[in-house]
């Protein structure tokens, strides 16, 4: 919402006991691809995958986004981080998978998804990825 401006996502570098994380490089590279796509017109991608929408089909949310860069990626195995809720507003775990260019959220306790939450803590454990290599933000669809 503020233009010209970028954020750089360190969920998978950062420290649960320091706020600052004690791998600089990733973080400054993550700067500066931002700098370089922002600041200098770069047709490169800068960033990681950023929640844009939501669509509900059957019992499953069907969750879209930006800066999905070459393809989406479960880093590490089976993607992890996502918690989806029903009408009652009750988070539970959720099971997750990637078709195409879009995340597939279920949970055999939610009938009817109206929500759900990436990365939703305070030490995010996650794994959403472009294939470009950068990670996804951390988001919730029940924002008003």
């Amino acid at each position: 919402k503020v233009p010209r401006t970028a954020m750089a996502v360190i969920t998978d570098i950062g420290n649960e006991t320091d706020i600052h994380p004690k791998q600089k490089e990733p973080v400054g590279g993550r700067v500066a691809l931002a700098a370089r796509a922002i600041a200098y017109g770069e047709k490169i991608t800068y960033s990681g995958p950023v929640y844009a929408s939501m669509k509900v089909k059957g019992n499953q949310a069907v969750l879209s986004f930006t800066h999905i860069g070459t393809g989406l990626l479960a880093k590490g195995g089976d993607l992890k981080g996502f918690t989806v809720a029903g009408a009652d507003g009750q988070f539970t775990s959720a099971t997750v998978t990637i078709e195409g260019d879009r995340v597939i959220v279920s949970s055999p306790n939610v009938a009817k998804p109206v929500a759900v939450r990436y990365g939703w803590a305070n030490v995010p454990d996650v794994n959403l990825f472009n294939k470009d290599g950068l990670p996804a933000t951390p988001f919730r669809t029940d924002v008003k």
